[in-house]
């Protein structure tokens, strides 16, 4: 036997006690200058161990060996076979579970803050019991915003819920999860159309949402006493931050803020009119189809928290707000609700011209705050 056919049998031969540390290098050399002698080799290899060998043989089939010495391996274990020699049956497959998707079991939402943003958790049970909170923050118009959350323990989430209520200025509720799930579709929609990218925290909750368009409003009804009353909401503690943006309204804060400075002799009635005609202007301005349809639907959803929160009182003035806005033909500027939105915004905006409040901590822009 030559060198290169010794080589070939000693690391066969040492193979035996271990066949994962096989090295099939020496085999490959002489398959590359003579594939007959590799069969021989084989061949005779597998003759002296029987089914000592099967093992190794077995390893050389492997998809990381050389083809012409998987072939000649192949050929000893038909071989083997023939005499009746071959491995013993592999154990039967373990019985495929069937994984549950997951689902999602509780859900809470919070109030919508003045910038269109709010809270939602989700627990999902997971495939084989687990649950995992996912708490995500959205905004109406930018899309999914902050996204957090893990695995969690009923205990760690009793904890967490209570800490909630306890700290946060906007109410929370629970409610069905699929209204919850119904939020976050609309969020990542916002997404799709815009051809934004959440958050990269939002990727491993992704998959169970999917993208929807908000539902239409619901039936409301059109109660103009209501409606003369919608203003009273605005002082609420959860809706403090409900005025438009100020940095829209800067130049309508300072044409405001000079009329109410002017040395010129005017009467308190021309001053007034001023005023309203710098009002009415932005509420033109600022308040088109697409705003008034958004500023409904955050008046609709504040009606089902004040619900939920045993205040239906404020729930009918929301939802006669909401009315007012969605109805096309009457006009914006003659709604209250709208106009005192405006005023707060070109006040709040003439407070950050005089220098007395920051204008990042009033900004109503979705992520500012």
């Amino acid at each position: 036997m030559d060198a290169d056919a010794e080589a070939c049998r000693r690391a066969l031969d040492a193979a035996i006690a271990d066949p994962g540390r096989l090295d099939p290098a020496p085999l490959t050399a002489l398959a590359a200058g003579a594939p007959d002698a590799v069969d021989d080799i084989l061949h005779a290899f597998a003759d002296a161990h029987g089914a000592v060998a099967l093992p190794v043989l077995d390893a050389l089939t492997s998809e990381r060996v050389d083809r012409r010495v998987r072939r000649a391996a192949r050929l000893a274990l038909y071989r083997l076979a023939q005499r009746g020699v071959q491995p013993p049956p592999k154990p039967a497959p373990k019985p495929v579970v069937e994984r549950r998707p997951e689902r999602a079991v509780r859900a809470w939402l919070s109030g919508v803050d003045g910038s269109g943003s709010r809270a939602v958790w989700l627990l999902f049970e997971g495939a084989f019991g687990g649950q995992a909170l996912c708490s995500l923050i959205v905004n109406d118009e930018a899309g999914v915003m902050d996204a957090a959350g893990g695995e969690i323990t009923k205990k760690r989430l009793e904890t967490e819920l209570a800490g909630l209520r306890a700290s946060q200025k906007l109410p929370w509720v629970e409610v069905e999860p699929g209204l919850a799930l119904a939020v976050v579709g609309q969020a990542v929609a916002v997404h799709r159309a815009r051809e934004t990218s959440p958050p990269a925290a939002f990727a491993r909750w992704e998959r169970l949402f999917t993208p929807s368009e908000p539902p239409p409003l619901p039936p409301l009804v059109a109660d103009p006493a209501l409606a003369e009353q919608a203003p009273t909401l605005l002082e609420l503690p959860e809706l403090a931050g409900w005025f438009l943006d100020p940095e829209t309204v800067q130049a309508d804060a300072l044409d405001l803020l000079q009329a109410r400075e002017s040395k010129l002799v005017v009467s308190d009635q021309i001053k007034a009119e001023r005023e309203e005609a710098i009002v009415s202007g932005v509420v033109e301005r600022e308040l088109g189809l697409e705003a008034r349809r958004r500023w409904a639907r955050r008046l609709v959803d504040m009606a089902v928290i004040f619900r939920a929160t045993d205040r239906p009182d404020q729930a009918a003035l929301a939802e006669a707000a909401a009315a007012a806005l969605a109805d096309e033909t009457r006009e914006a500027r003659h709604q209250p609700f709208v106009r005192t939105l405006v005023q707060r915004g070109i006040e709040i905006a003439a407070e950050v011209a005089l220098g007395r409040v920051s204008a990042s901590d009033v900004s109503r822009k979705p992520g500012a705050s």
